[in-house]
C-alpha cells in the first residue's frame, strides 16, 4: 500500500509517475506536477474505489521527469502500449484507444488518425482524447507538411493550396523530370521528422528550424524568416500543449487573485488587478517593427482594449529603446491606466521602462518574464525574481498574456511585411 510518506520525495515538476507492485506495473500516468499529483491519486483513494485499489495493490512509486509536456504524453502512450497496466482505464472503455497511424511501407506516406492497428503501418499511441491528438497532428503539420489524401490524384489537393501538404504527392506523382526525384526526398524527409517528433526527438529539429533562420536572416531573407519563425513559434506550443483557446475556456480569476497575493509583498498599494496590459515588440531585421498591446480585465482577455502601435523612431537599433517608444506613446494616451504591466523580458528591458515612468513622473507596478527558463523578475529595487515553480499556475498565466501579446504583434507585423512584399 502506498502511503504519504513515499510521495515526500517524489519532484515537483512534469513527468510521468508509475504506481507499481513490485516489478509490475499498475498504472502509468502523467502530469505538469508529480508530487501533486500522486497526492491526489491518495485523497481520492478515500471516495472512488479505482483510485483506492490503485493505492492498495501498489507498494511503490516511481518516476520519469520530461522537459515538457509533449514530450510527457508521447512517452505515456509509448509505455501503456507497451505494458498495458492494470489499471490504466484506456484499455478498458468501451471505444477503442486512438492511434496516430503512418503508413510508412507506402510510396508517399500518409499521416492520420484511426481506433485499430490493423496493419504493418507505424503506429504512435493510445491516446484517449480525439481532440488532443487532433490538435497534436494539426499542429505538426503547421510545421512540417504532409499528406492525408488515402488516394493520389491527378491534381494537386486543397491543402497543397495552404502550404500543409508540401510537397504534395500528387504533383510529385504526375511529374517527370529530375526535380521530381528532389521532391519526393523531401517529401520522404518530412514524414521521418514526423515520424522524431512522434517519438518525442524533438530538440534535432528545434536546432535545425533555428539555424534555418539565423541563416535567412544573415542573408536578409526575411520572407523566408518569417515562415520559419513562426514553425519555431509554434514548435513551442505544441512542446507545452498550449490551446489557442486558452483565454476563453479557463477562467483566469483565482490565478489572477493568487499573483495579487504575491505582488503586494513588492507593492503595498496595490489594491486590484483589474486591468492587466501586457507588451511585446515584433521586428525582423528590423524592418516592420512593431509594438502590441494586450489586455486583460477582471480576469479575462478583453480583445477590444488591444492596442498595436507602428514604431516611428529611425534608427531605433534595440527592443529596449522600441519598447520604450511604445509605452511613452501609451501613457500619452486617456486610456484607463493598469493595475500591472507585464513585458516580455527581463532586467534590461525592465530598467529602460522605469526610465519612461520616471520621466513621466508615474508608478505602476511592473514585471517582467524573462526566458530560458521562464521566471518573473519584479521592477523594483533589486529586481527580485519571484521563482514560481514551473506549474505554477501564476506564471501559467503570465506565460498565456506575454504568449498572446508576441502572437498580436506578431500579426500585426506580418501583416506589415505583406503589404512591403506586395508593393
Amino acid at each position: 500500500m502506498i502511503t504519504k510518506n513515499q510521495i515526500n520525495n517524489l519532484p515537483n515538476t512534469i513527468g510521468l509517475y508509475f504506481f507499481k507492485n513490485n516489478k509490475v506495473i499498475n498504472y502509468i500516468g502523467k502530469s505538469v506536477n508529480i508530487k501533486a499529483r500522486v497526492l491526489s491519486h491518495l485523497e481520492n483513494a478515500k471516495l472512488d474505489n479505482k483510485e483506492r485499489l490503485i493505492i492498495d495493490n501498489s507498494n511503490k512509486i516511481e518516476t520519469i521527469v520530461t522537459e515538457s509536456e509533449f514530450k510527457a504524453l508521447i512517452l505515456e502512450a509509448k509505455l501503456i502500449r507497451e505494458f498495458q497496466p492494470k489499471y490504466n482505464s484506456i484499455w478498458k472503455d468501451d471505444k477503442s484507444p486512438l492511434y496516430v497511424k503512418i503508413t510508412n511501407n507506402d510510396e508517399f506516406p500518409k499521416i492520420v488518425i484511426t481506433r485499430k492497428p490493423s496493419d504493418k503501418s507505424l503506429y504512435f499511441g493510445p491516446f484517449s482524447s480525439v481532440r488532443m491528438v487532433e490538435k497534436i497532428i494539426n499542429d505538426i503539420r503547421r510545421i512540417i507538411p504532409f499528406c492525408t489524401q488515402k488516394k493520389i490524384s491527378k491534381k494537386a489537393c486543397f491543402y497543397s493550396k495552404i502550404n500543409l501538404c508540401d510537397p504534395c504527392p500528387n504533383e510529385i506523382n504526375n511529374c517527370r523530370d529530375e526535380a521530381c526525384l528532389v521532391l519526393k526526398k523531401q517529401y520522404k524527409k518530412n514524414i521521418k521528422q514526423v515520424i522524431s517528433i512522434l517519438n518525442g526527438n524533438v530538440k534535432e529539429i528545434i536546432n535545425s528550424l533555428n539555424h534555418q533562420l539565423n541563416i535567412l536572416i544573415r542573408d536578409e531573407h526575411y520572407e523566408e524568416a518569417i515562415v520559419i519563425r513562426n514553425k519555431i513559434f509554434r514548435f513551442n506550443r505544441l512542446l507545452s500543449l498550449k490551446d489557442d483557446y486558452d483565454f476563453s475556456v479557463n477562467n483566469n480569476e483565482k490565478r489572477i487573485g493568487k499573483l495579487l497575493v504575491i505582488l503586494k509583498k513588492y507593492f503595498p498599494k496595490i489594491k486590484a488587478l483589474n486591468r492587466i496590459e501586457t507588451y511585446d515588440i515584433s521586428n525582423l531585421g528590423l524592418k516592420q517593427a512593431v509594438g502590441s498591446m494586450v489586455v486583460m480585465k477582471d480576469g479575462q482577455i478583453d480583445k477590444k482594449e488591444y492596442r498595436k502601435f507602428k514604431i516611428k523612431q529611425f534608427g531605433l537599433r534595440s527592443d529596449f529603446d522600441r519598447l520604450k517608444e511604445v509605452i511613452n506613446r501609451r501613457l500619452k494616451q486617456k486610456w484607463m491606466f493598469p493595475d500591472l504591466i507585464i513585458i516580455d523580458g527581463g532586467k534590461p528591458q525592465i530598467k529602460a521602462i522605469l526610465t519612461v515612468f520616471e520621466f513621466n513622473k508615474i508608478s505602476i507596478p511592473l514585471v517582467g518574464i524573462a526566458k530560458n527558463p521562464d521566471r518573473v523578475i519584479v521592477g523594483i529595487e533589486g529586481y527580485p525574481n519571484l521563482f514560481l515553480k514551473n506549474d505554477s499556475s501564476v506564471l501559467n498565466v503570465i506565460r498565456l498574456m506575454r504568449d498572446e501579446s508576441h502572437r498580436f504583434a506578431r500579426k500585426y507585423h506580418l501583416f506589415l511585411r505583406s503589404k512591403d512584399f506586395l508593393i
